[in-house]
């Protein structure tokens, strides 16, 4: 970037649905500092975020969010305009990610003031690509569930319809880019956590292939299933944030499989993005049949006839064998206390809580959580059971037959929706029927993006936002990037909710 004078013809910078791309613009022509955008962000949170339709997306404001704003104006005037990425784009972080100069609670009442050491590796990357950390977000308490519910931050509700939750359980990242309160986040994804929320407020998510980016640093569920990725309101901004991201870091090993797999840049794969010859696959087992699925189904069958529009070839197909042992690869529990004591034993001893039994043992956790925690804690030495090698075997029969099947039908990519259903009410069961084991079954990346909305009601005026995902073989990000963004920019579906309108 290169700073310039401001034009006379420079339009005014509009907030609402900006992306870098346009931030950067108005940077350069002079019609915007970081400063005033950090500023008109935090207004958008004061006025939404705890009164008003009170979304409770954020657990912490950086009170430092100013001055770092201000330092990056100083830094691009010196240098001018040649610096980061991501120089001066407010981002919020899930509240499971370390933060050196702020708490990381996983959204629990007794971790409230624990305070991580350092950054988290992704976290450290995007600093030093020029972002500003606008907040922690809400979640479902330690990423487990999918509702977005915590004991220290409450109840995230959807901003499409209040009566519902926003997916979960990077839930408060979700809301807050959807209601333009910032404009990139990162989510966690044991199961489906960085996509359901993506779903359920027409966003953009990725799950990267297991090995692509850094888990070090982030509060753990799983050794074998978790991933962190980005969430946007864009696939291009997705991807730029995909490009930070994405690297090795020797204090997650699993990234040296990585290296050399993924291209010098995700946002330059979306050059000349096209569906044209595109083989879509549509696997008729992760598609509901009954008439609670009849909104996400006719969402569906529009995004497959937009894709076909687009020179997109649809193949739908059924995978025998898939429902069995779909049913029988997650690891998690399995694994969710030897990988909680060793980030425990990393944070070291001067926090409130220093091991798993401990936080356990404080029985702070809303009951459904409380009761998980007390479950995996009870399972001792997971990992050498017999359930979790057939677990694990599975996990590799999945991966073979879903690659298997892919190549027998010369597919490109597998499409389905991420939830089945609507997303759920407000004070009600878990998220029902999602299809995020496609990925978290696998190691796959997959990247979830606005498909359209259910029909609109009383308590969501222009509906509840249905969400697309495609699937593609290990590393195939590029090409997965590349069929959401030439979706997008031909059915232009994202819209924002009404019950955060532009301040005055």
């Amino acid at each position: 970037m290169t700073l310039v004078q401001a034009p006379a013809h420079a339009k005014p910078f509009v907030l609402e649905e900006a992306t870098v791309e346009s931030i950067h613009a108005a940077y350069r022509d002079g019609t915007l500092t970081s400063t005033e955008l950090v500023k008109r962000y935090l207004a958008r949170i004061d006025a939404y975020d705890q009164q008003g339709p009170t979304l409770r997306a954020f657990i912490t404001v950086n009170p430092n969010a100013l001055a770092e704003a201000a330092r990056l104006d100083a830094e691009y005037k010196a240098k001018h305009g040649h610096v980061g990425p991501l120089h001066g784009i407010p981002i919020v972080l899930k509240d499971n990610f370390n933060t050196r100069d702020l708490p990381t609670s996983g959204g629990n009442a007794a971790m409230k003031r624990s305070q991580p050491p350092s950054d988290a590796f992704t976290v450290d990357r995007m600093r030093r690509a020029g972002a500003i950390i606008l907040g922690k977000t809400n979640m479902q308490e330690f990423a487990r569930g999918g509702v977005s519910l915590s004991s220290l931050g409450g109840q995230v509700l959807n901003p499409y319809d209040l009566s519902r939750t926003p997916g979960g359980s990077s839930g408060g990242t979700a809301v807050a880019l959807a209601t333009n309160m910032a404009v990139l986040g990162t989510g966690s994804d044991t199961g489906q956590s960085i996509r359901s929320p993506a779903s359920a407020v027409s966003l953009v998510g990725i799950r990267p292939t297991r090995g692509l980016v850094s888990r070090a640093g982030v509060m753990p569920n799983s050794l074998t299933q978790d991933e962190v990725g980005p969430l946007a309101r864009t696939v291009r901004d997705a991807a730029t944030l995909l490009d930070v991201m994405a690297g090795y870091d020797p204090k997650d090993p699993i990234t040296a499989l990585g290296v050399g797999k993924h291209p010098a840049s995700y946002v330059a794969a979306l050059k000349g993005a096209t569906l044209k010859g595109a083989r879509i696959g549509v696997l008729t087992n992760v598609y509901g049949k009954e008439p609670r699925h009849a909104e996400v189904n006719r969402v569906m069958e529009q995004v497959m006839r937009t894709m076909e529009t687009q020179g997109a070839q649809v193949v739908r197909f059924d995978l025998p064998g898939f429902d069995q042992l779909a049913g029988n690869v997650s690891t998690d529990r399995y694994e969710a206390r030897a990988v909680f004591d060793q980030y425990f034993a990393d944070l070291g001893p001067n926090q409130p809580v220093t091991s798993f039994r401990q936080l356990v043992d404080t029985k702070s956790a809303t009951p459904d959580v409380q009761k998980t925690m007390e479950a995996e804690i009870a399972i001792e030495d997971g990992m050498s059971s017999a359930a979790y090698r057939e677990r694990t075997l599975n996990r590799e029969k999945l991966r073979i037959l879903l690659a298997a099947k892919m190549a027998d039908l010369q597919l490109d990519a597998i499409l389905y929706p991420l939830q089945r259903v609507l997303v759920a009410p407000a004070g009600g069961v878990d998220q029902p029927e999602r299809n995020g084991v496609l990925s978290h079954g696998t190691g796959f990346p997959a990247v979830t993006f606005p498909g359209g909305f259910s029909t609109p009601t009383a308590s969501a005026p222009i509906g509840v936002p249905v969400g697309a995902e495609l699937l593609g073989p290990d590393y195939s990000e590029p090409r997965l990037l590349s069929y959401a963004y030439a979706f997008e920019q031909a059915a232009h579906v994202r819209k924002p909710p009404v019950s955060t309108p532009p301040l005055r």
